[in-house]
């Protein structure tokens, strides 16, 4: 259940003073935002302090999303000195409140917990390098977003936006939780929950998240805003708690393409400590040709054949009302001037190669497959293992915790809070020798690209001739995570019902998938498509200040 907050008393101001004249921040684009920013309009204090104000009224009272875990205690101090500098080329995010997910590291008074109670109170040694590229563009840090524990790899079967300190993050267009499980109906996606409905409820301008596979876009999809889950190498890792440092990856979570290309163009940068980086490819700006037409004479592949039904993972198990919206969203494309390629991929690009999993007990107490065995992915354990105890090593400060067995330990000691839903999955991987010098994690990445990469997603566009791939909402996400290829994330249109369950209507995103360092491509792709079919809509009954 979600644990009752106290509430801070810079909130409870901040609920009494007026939010910027003119200036809907429930709903406004960053790029509005800049420009009121820049021309006076608005600032940065006046601007927090109505973020502040919202989330007071939304996330700490009802209806309660959860969304913002912790709030950084010198936030208004950083607006009012950003007050003084208005939106530039040097500074473009000058004045901009944007949440950051719990898993980022900070170096001033905000801990960083993972959203774990074994890390209550852990801080790091200094600030990880996306965090630096934001304050040296004149961001305001707002605060730390909640988020599925352990960015999901704590516990099998752990609902999307939970964690043992943060408690569960609710989807705003369906804040229901089921009454004997404190679960949601509709879950607010994960493990970036609390940074994408923090942005779709208004709570921050942009918020950052991250993904391993689907963290990004999973979330993005449920709320209705935009993502980039970029190419890994694109933007750094250092200073980010890990699972997997082969497809691990921060990214932009907003309410516009545009947003997501500005804050894209801050977020992407080279950094000698992840060296993965070295090899980046990105243009000057991806803001540059966001134009209406680009969607003219793409080809975008629809891995949907008809003729072929045994093998559509992707739209053959789509519910008649999300099928309904693919139509609707293919004929949207049409009309741009898209060329649509149907065609399934092949069956070894969406299905894990052989020695690319292992069966880990479930012992979860709520879950329903309680006592069966289920598939987890070797390399995500594996580089678990090696990639936490490095962070703990090297970032975390004012923690006893040293390594991922002091926090199963602590867990083991605490277990009627850190383990609600028990933490199977930390166990199967701190059985690893934690140094990946075994053959089956060798083997298990070496297939995962084979797979994924050369069979997969290469093998569909090279043989259709592809500009991007077309995916329901997070469907996709797998085999472009294990490729290390991106994707961007943008509103398609509305669902209802979950899990048997007649619910209000809430969002499902369509993705742009494509081959490494063609975010620019996919962005204009997804501009295009963004501005024909203006399918954003707010969370409903979070009305204005």
């Amino acid at each position: 259940m979600t644990k009752p907050r106290r509430r801070d008393a810079r909130l409870v101001a901040a609920v009494t003073r007026a939010a910027p004249t003119g200036l809907k921040v429930a709903d406004a684009s960053m790029s509005d935002i800049v420009d009121a920013l820049a021309n006076g309009q608005v600032t940065a204090t006046a601007l927090t302090d109505a973020y502040l104000a919202r989330i007071e009224a939304y996330d700490r009272n009802a209806p309660m999303l959860n969304s913002v875990r912790a709030l950084n205690p010198d936030a208004l101090a950083i607006a009012g000195k950003r007050d003084g500098t208005r939106p530039s080329a040097r500074r473009p995010l000058a004045g901009v409140p944007i949440l950051l997910k719990d898993n980022i590291a900070t170096g001033d008074r905000q801990p960083t917990t993972a959203g774990s109670l074994a890390l209550e109170g852990a801080r790091a040694k200094g600030d990880a390098t996306i965090v630096n590229l934001l304050r040296n563009a004149g961001a305001v840090i707002l605060g730390k977003a909640n988020l599925t524990e352990f960015a999901n790899i704590l516990a099998i079967d752990m609902p999307s936006g939970y964690s043992s300190l943060g408690g569960q993050v609710k989807n705003p267009y369906v804040p229901t939780l089921l009454d004997d499980r404190g679960i949601p109906v509709v879950d607010p996606g994960g493990s970036s929950s609390g940074s994408a409905v923090a942005v779709a409820a208004g709570l921050c301008t942009a918020s950052v998240g991250t993904e391993t596979s689907g963290s990004l876009l999973h979330p993005a999809s449920r709320n209705g805003i935009v993502t980039v889950k970029p190419t890994v190498g694109l933007i750094s890792r250092a200073g980010i708690v890990p699972i997997a440092h082969s497809q691990d990856t921060a990214g932009p979570m907003t309410r516009t393409v545009r947003d997501a290309a500005m804050l894209l163009n801050v977020l992407a940068a080279k950094d000698p400590l992840d060296p993965v980086t070295e090899r980046q490819r990105r243009p000057a700006d991806y803001t540059a040709d966001l134009t209406r037409d680009a969607m003219k004479g793409a080809r975008i592949g629809v891995p949907s054949d008809p003729g072929d039904p045994l093998n559509d993972p992707y739209y053959g198990k789509l519910p008649p009302d999300g099928a309904r919206l693919m139509a609707e969203v293919i004929k949207v494309l049409e009309d741009l001037g898209a060329v649509i390629v149907r065609a399934c991929m092949p069956t070894r690009g969406w299905i894990a190669g052989p020695g690319t999993g292992m069966a880990v007990l479930n012992r979860n107490p709520l879950s329903r497959d309680k006592g069966n065995p289920t598939g987890s992915p070797i390399v995500f354990l594996y580089e678990l293992k090696y990639g936490l105890n490095l962070y703990l090593r090297d970032w975390a400060t004012n923690t006893d915790i040293k390594t991922m067995a002091d926090i199963i330990a602590f867990n083991e000691a605490h277990a009627d809070k850190a383990l609600r839903f028990g933490q199977d999955l930390f166990l199967a991987a701190n059985a690893t020798r934690g140094d990946l010098s075994e053959r089956e994690y060798k083997s298990a990445r070496a297939m995962d690209l084979l797979a994924a990469r050369t069979r997969g997603m290469d093998a569909y566009m090279n043989r259709h001739k592809l500009d991007a791939v077309l995916f329901p909402g997070a469907t996709g996400a797998a085999i472009a995570a294990k490729a290390g290829y991106p994707s961007v994330m943008v509103p398609g249109g509305f669902v209802s019902g979950a899990d048997g369950k007649d619910t209000p209507d809430y969002p499902l995103g369509v993705a742009f998938a494509g081959r490494a360092w063609s975010e620019h491509k996919l962005l204009r792709l997804a501009y295009a498509y963004e501005q024909a079919s203006n399918m954003r809509r707010p969370p409903p009954g979070l009305a204005p200040l």
